[in-house]
């Protein structure tokens, strides 16, 4: 007989999460997504800081509601003995702790790895900062554009002769950090199934950052040359990858990095003859890039999208979010869903990057009212329902 299908890939996996804002809750979200059972720990005082963020649906933050699906919420004042001693028991028989305090704030609390470990051996316990827990930075406070300032990174964004900018997505959050974190803590999944032991996961934003400039580092580490935003071919300065204003006031991005894909452009709009070198420097950089600025603006960006479709050329619409949900390709994906939420009604969720055809992700639960699963999840480690409003009433949950 075949065995039940599983309804997730981590089902059975309990994860505890103390993190608040975006790393860690995005981190989190994916192991949930995969069927892990995703406990979020929160302060009794108002919780994860982002269920205050604006805009709101009714009463919740939209970037909350869009964070955390498939999780269950318990509040805990770590602080307190009651609240202390009912998180000690959750990490004794969970697989996976998620913690984004500063570094010694938990060794503080009596609940860092060591002291957890002497209860739980195969306990998988990642931490998750700026800058790591060791080296001269590791207090230091900071955010996205901190940490990709430090690692050298923020200067790759900007138009030449103008200076960074703050870019428009959390690059080191998310992808130096969420994504560094859930890679790490799969990999130690993977060694548990094999050992039998759990192991630390000291996961630094600013390292995951550095790790990203694998391409643009180059530059330097074998070119001697400082690569600036606006200033080097692949990030603003070469016309044939760069964003174009149209006759209506949109964009297109061209993406015509490969020698066909630009010599087919040049041959479609007749470029002419003293144009067409495909990576040009200096005063012949800036001519292209004026000439092919004047081009763009000679049809709008809907039927420039169509001369690269037709063409088969990287040439694109640069869509708002409104067109980019409402896209074909995005409904083709299943990126934009949504999920019934017992106070804010029908709410959407962004679809799941990660696509197994095994074990699919799914939603099961919306994101969860604060404290919504205390009765439930200290049920479990036999808490009697009296004890539980004891413990509300003196303030540990």
């Amino acid at each position: 007989m075949s065995a039940e299908p599983r309804r997730g890939a981590l089902e059975g996996v309990t994860v505890l999460d103390l993190t608040r804002l975006l790393p860690g809750a995005f981190c989190s979200q994916l192991m949930a997504d995969m069927g892990a059972e995703v406990i979020k720990v929160e302060d009794p005082r108002g919780g994860d800081y982002n269920r205050s963020w604006e805009p709101k649906a009714r009463t919740e933050s939209g970037s909350f509601l869009l964070l955390n699906r498939n999780k269950k919420s318990v509040t805990l004042n770590l602080k307190s003995p009651e609240g202390h001693a009912a998180f000690a028991w959750l990490a004794g028989s969970a697989d996976i702790l998620l913690e984004g305090f500063r570094p010694g704030v938990m060794d503080r609390l009596g609940l860092g790895y060591e002291a957890l470990k002497a209860e739980n051996p195969g306990l998988i316990y990642c931490s998750l900062s700026g800058y790591g827990q060791t080296g001269p930075l590791r207090l230091a406070p900071g955010h996205d554009i901190n940490y990709l300032g430090t690692a050298g990174a923020l200067q790759l964004f900007g138009k030449a002769g103008e200076g960074p900018m703050v870019p428009g997505l959390s690059v080191a959050d998310v992808g130096g950090g969420s994504l560094m974190a859930s890679t790490g803590i799969l990999a130690a999944l993977y060694s548990r199934s094999v050992d039998g032991k759990g192991q630390y996961i000291d996961i630094s934003m600013t390292d995951g950052a550095v790790a990203w400039l694998a391409l643009h580092g180059a530059d330097h580490l074998f070119g001697g040359i400082e690569p600036r935003g606006g200033e080097r071919a692949w990030i603003g300065q070469a016309a044939c990858y760069n964003i174009y204003r149209c006759a209506d006031g949109r964009y297109v991005a061209l993406g015509a990095l490969e020698p066909h894909f630009w010599q087919r452009f040049c041959d479609l709009v007749d470029l002419g003859q003293d144009l067409r070198t495909h990576y040009p420097e200096g005063e012949e950089a800036a001519r292209q890039k004026t000439a092919l600025a004047e081009l763009f603006l000679t049809r709008t960006r809907d039927e420039w999208a169509a001369v690269g479709e037709s063409a088969d050329i990287p040439l694109t619409a640069v869509n708002d979010m409104g067109e980019a949900f409402r896209h074909p390709q995005l409904a083709h994906r299943k990126m934009l869903l949504s999920v019934d939420h017992p106070v804010e009604g029908r709410v959407p969720q962004l679809g799941f990057p990660i696509k197994l055809q095994g074990t699919p992700c799914e939603i099961r639960t919306p994101p969860p009212r604060l404290g919504e699963h205390n009765e439930e999840v200290l049920g479990r480690a036999g808490y009697a329902p009296e004890a539980i409003v004891a413990m509300k009433a003196s303030g540990a949950i």
